[in-house]
């Protein structure tokens, strides 16, 4: 019994969603189909690479993973069929891979040349579908694919470093569901720059001179309730993937607002951390 994700940015409310799992079951009867998400932002590929990044390792080993994120076949945007950290990801050749590899070399990339042998115009149910289906019947990437050497590079996504060490310019990539502004800067990079040192966090007009392990870890539980700084409390935070990112204590952008709101944060917005020289 395979198990095969779909990330997209399809949204719930159109019919996209449920005709991909009907071509699933169609090929594979037994497939055990997991939403990861369909409410990506419209063909954004960071974003998708964040979600992506953070939850494919937890699936089993040899879980087939398919991205229709920006997936449109074009000249310039051909189609990837890779096995990476003992998964499969089926995807678009758009520089999403670049993102959730970063660290993580694919042991075996093919762009996919089936499409001649299958009508379509949408590509993810037609033929994202029919190579996923081949990978969980055992087949091997070769029959569907040529090896591909040149995978596309994203560099706007990675936070740069200045030349004398004390500075790291990164960008909010990602809004979660509270309204936090989560950053393309992690725990190790942070840790390999600042080396200990104070430090700044400066989000448009925000200064941060500390981080925290958990939101929870920003309110002194030591002070009575009705005195403490808790609600609205803004705060820098390592979360649970270990990235920085700037949040409200218990936000609810429907509500009370969120980082995102309340701060002016918006994805791309630079996200700057300085370091004592």
């Amino acid at each position: 019994m395979s198990i095969i994700t779909l990330t997209t940015d399809f949204g719930i409310k159109d019919h996209s969603v449920g005709a991909v799992k009907g071509a699933i079951l169609s090929e594979l009867s037994d497939a055990r189909i997991v939403d990861i998400t369909h409410q990506v932002s419209p063909f954004h590929i960071g974003e998708a690479a964040y979600i992506i990044k953070n939850a494919y390792h937890v699936f089993p080993k040899g879980t087939i993973h398919i991205i229709g994120v920006d997936s449109e076949l074009t000249p310039e945007n051909k189609h990837l069929a890779l096995f990476l950290d003992g998964h499969f990801f089926v995807c678009a050749n758009n520089g999403i891979i670049s993102l959730i590899a970063a660290e993580i070399k694919p042991e075996k990339v093919v762009e996919i040349n089936i499409h001649n042998t299958v009508e379509t115009n949408f590509t993810v149910l037609d033929v994202f579908v029919k190579v996923a289906a081949h990978i969980a019947r055992g087949g091997t990437l070769e029959v569907i694919g040529k090896p591909c050497q040149e995978v596309k590079q994203l560099k706007e996504f990675t936070p740069i470093i200045n030349e004398k060490q004390n500075q790291i310019i990164g960008h909010v990539i990602y809004i979660d569901n509270f309204g936090n502004a989560i950053t393309n800067i992690n725990r190790k990079l942070f840790s390999q720059v600042g080396k200990g040192r104070k430090f700044q966090i400066a989000a448009r007009n925000h200064i941060f001179k500390q981080t925290f392990d958990s939101y929870s870890h920003a309110i002194n539980f030591t002070v009575e309730k009705s005195k403490r700084e808790e609600e609205g409390k803004r705060m820098a935070v390592f979360n649970a993937s270990d990235y920085l990112e700037i949040a409200i204590y218990k936000s609810n952008p429907h509500t009370v607002g969120g980082a995102s709101s309340l701060l002016g944060l918006k994805q791309m917005n630079t996200v700057t951390v300085n370091f004592e020289e």
